[in-house]
């Protein structure tokens, strides 16, 4: 006959001494693992709290300063430059328009500067030379006729006023002569000052326009701004750019920071100055120590709102900015950094 465990007052003295050692490793199991669950809540530690943030460097851009078709790139993303390097060469037409318009206005300035400085120079002396010679005339007549006013005068025959005239116009001959005199030597020594000058002025900008041209005409191949790296390329080659158009950047991998954003009201664990734990990942977990030099809100589009049904208050987000304070040649910009709480 089959035993029936479904009712214990059929059960043989056998079977409920079975059942009641189950029942006592049974209870015993649970007992234990309430034990275990209560030891591992009161001595286990809590997994920490973990603020993630990425490695980042300073990018400084390149932009062209003329505008004009990209020729050729000496470079590409992710070669190592050093300030001055040779990047791109964008031809323009309308700088090199603009040179020739610029020589052709400084060589008919000195054209004018050298007509001024000859043609009417010699015009001017031969007319000052003209006037001196006929003044040295009068002179000569003057001194005779006064000559021989002073003899009739002697004589008593001449009166002394008229003697007294061919005197004052022989000296007013002489001084006529010495003001010709001092006009022709200021025409020898260059023509007249007003139109010197001006012809030199002309001459002066003429050469500022070609010199800013050719300058602008250097900007044509752009160089690099500082050591660094190509992070990204813009434009292709054969391209159109215009005037101020982004290039490319350039990373200034010495110049290396670990942003975190933090929300408000876990602020007050980050302070100017502080130095703070930090550990890559990437780097098998490499811990190297950092110090906060920035800290800035990130405005109402990074605030975490609060509702009205909670209570609570609206909390904005803080950019934290961090360096390294040793040099850690292997982080990348955007690889992950962690600070364990």
């Amino acid at each position: 006959m089959q035993n029936d465990f479904t009712n214990p007052n059929k059960l043989s003295p056998e079977q409920k001494k079975e059942n009641r050692t189950l029942l006592g490793a049974l209870g015993f199991i649970v007992l234990a693992t309430a034990v275990l669950a209560i030891i591992g809540f009161l001595f286990l530690n809590k997994p920490a709290d973990i603020l993630e943030g990425q490695a980042e460097a300073t990018s400084v851009r390149v932009s062209g300063k003329l505008p004009g078709r990209v020729v050729e790139f000496y470079v590409q993303e992710g070669d190592m430059v050093h300030k001055g390097d040779t990047l791109v060469h964008i031809h323009s037409s309308l700088a090199e328009a603009k040179l020739e318009q610029a020589q052709g206005m400084e060589t008919a300035a000195r054209a004018m500067d050298r007509k001024v400085d000859s043609g009417t120079r010699s015009q001017i002396i031969q007319s000052a030379y003209e006037m001196w010679q006929q003044a040295n005339a009068a002179v000569s007549i003057t001194r005779k006729t006064y000559d021989r006013m002073q003899n009739l005068y002697a004589e008593g025959v001449m009166s002394e006023q008229k003697r007294d005239e061919a005197k004052a116009a022989y000296e007013a001959a002489v001084a006529a002569a010495k003001a010709a005199e001092s006009q022709y030597s200021l025409a020898k020594s260059g023509a007249q000052a007003e139109d010197k000058t001006s012809a030199a002025a002309m001459v002066s900008v003429a050469k500022g326009g070609v010199s800013e041209v050719q300058a602008l005409l250097e900007d044509q191949y752009l160089t690099a701004p500082c050591d660094g790296q190509i992070d990204v390329i813009f434009p292709h080659e054969g391209e159109l750019v215009t005037l101020g158009a982004p290039i490319m950047n350039v990373l200034k991998l010495q110049d290396k920071y670990i942003t975190f954003n933090v929300r408000e009201q876990y602020l007050k664990d980050f302070k100017m100055g502080q130095e703070v734990k930090v550990t890559v990942p990437a780097l098998d977990k490499k811990e190297v120590k950092a110090r906060i030099y920035y800290i800035r809100d990130l405005g109402s589009y990074a605030t975490w709102h609060a509702t009205k049904t909670t209570g609570d208050w609206d909390s904005k987000t803080f950019e934290v900015k961090m360096r390294p304070l040793e040099d850690i040649p292997d982080l990348r910009p955007g690889m992950t950094v962690i600070i364990r709480e």
